[in-house]
């Protein structure tokens, strides 16, 4: 097995390093977030850092690197306080990906890329009509990481759209049913496919599948 050290990670060319560290912690959400300027100057851009924070209240936060150059989504949160996620799916990556490049301010990343806007429940910022689970969501807070001089956003969840045919009558949503694709690294997207699903787990308690389980009763 190959084994990397701090003092060989250093030493490594830039692109290499972004590569290596990228991909090394594993798969990551693919995510578009959305947003509109004051101006109605719209942008959108594919996120890798988008995360759960918590389900009561319903928190999602993500990572902006440091604001010292022009982030267009970020500075469009801050005048807006809203923006939206949007699931990358199969047919989206080619799209999403290109979200990535460096456009003007003035410039609209959906012009460029086919992607269309939609806007539902009158909510100010647009929704990417080809994702098929969005969010709609509210700055809340802020949080400086010195460390790199990065930001993470927290946001409430404002609204949730899916096809019902994802959700169980538990709640939970298959993301696999929904086409949602994940990111390796920074540039190699993956459609995940779901093994098996487990009930809550407590010590000392036998695990269970919620599929192997129901594929025993039912033989």
């Amino acid at each position: 097995m190959k084994h990397i050290t701090a003092g060989d990670i250093k030493g490594m060319e830039k692109i290499f390093r972004l590569n290596l560290i990228n991909s090394c912690t594993g798969y990551k959400s693919a995510n578009l977030i959305a947003t509109k300027s004051r101006n109605n100057l719209v942008n959108v851009a594919v996120f890798s850092s988008v995360t759960h924070l918590g389900s009561d209240p319903a928190l999602l936060g993500f990572v902006t690197r440091p604001t010292h150059v022009p982030r267009n989504t970020y500075k469009n949160i801050k005048e807006s306080s809203c923006f939206t996620v949007n699931h990358v799916q199969e047919n989206m990556i080619e799209s999403a990906h290109q979200t990535a490049a460096k456009y003007d301010e003035d410039v609209s990343e959906f012009q460029k890329t086919g992607l269309e806007e939609e806007y539902l429940d009158d909510f100010f910022a647009p929704y990417v009509k080809q994702s098929t689970v969005k969010l709609g969501c509210k700055y809340r807070n802020e949080y400086h990481i010195k460390e790199n001089n990065t930001l993470l956003v927290v946001a409430s969840i404002e609204h949730i759209y899916f096809d019902e045919s994802i959700q169980a009558p538990d709640g939970w949503l298959r993301l696999d049913d929904a086409g949602t694709v994940a990111v390796n690294g920074l540039d190699g997207y993956a459609l995940p496919s779901l093994l098996d699903r487990f009930h809550y787990a407590r010590p000392g308690q036998e695990i269970k599948s919620f599929f192997k389980n129901k594929s025993s009763a039912e033989n």
